[in-house]
């Protein structure tokens, strides 16, 4: 009866293990804690409120690459305070790639970058 039980969890390994092969994502976030201000400000009516302000700051990345599906795709993106840079790609269904670069910030504004590559497929003749 053990000698079953381990069979089926091997089994069971070798299925995950296969599976694992066939798609993979990943990700990775990192925030930067900064130090909070106090921000006072006056509503309409001249009362006093307060409110805490901290430097936004992160960068974050992540993929996912699954055979199975074609759903392949990337981004990483970096923010410091209100400046934000970052860049995509994705796998379309025709075969191309779209590649995204883009940046914002308060004074231009969002901006992208977007190209796509093909990739060429050589016909391959038979002879009969």
């Amino acid at each position: 009866m053990i000698s079953k039980v381990l069979v089926l969890a091997l089994t069971a390994c070798a299925v995950a293990v296969v599976t694992a092969e066939h798609a993979h994502s990943s990700q990775h976030i990192h925030k930067h804690e900064g130090h909070h201000h106090k921000v006072e400000f006056k509503d309409h009516h001249g009362h006093h409120h307060y409110d805490y302000y901290a430097h936004p700051k992160y960068e974050f990345k992540y993929a996912v690459k699954d055979p199975h599906t074609k759903d392949h795709k990337e981004q990483h993106e970096h923010r410091d305070g209100d400046s934000v840079k970052g860049e995509y790609s994705l796998h379309e269904p025709d075969g191309s790639i779209r590649h995204v670069h883009y940046h914002a910030d308060k004074h231009s504004g969002f901006h992208a970058d977007v190209k796509h590559s093909v990739h060429h497929i050589v016909p391959h003749h038979h002879h009969h």
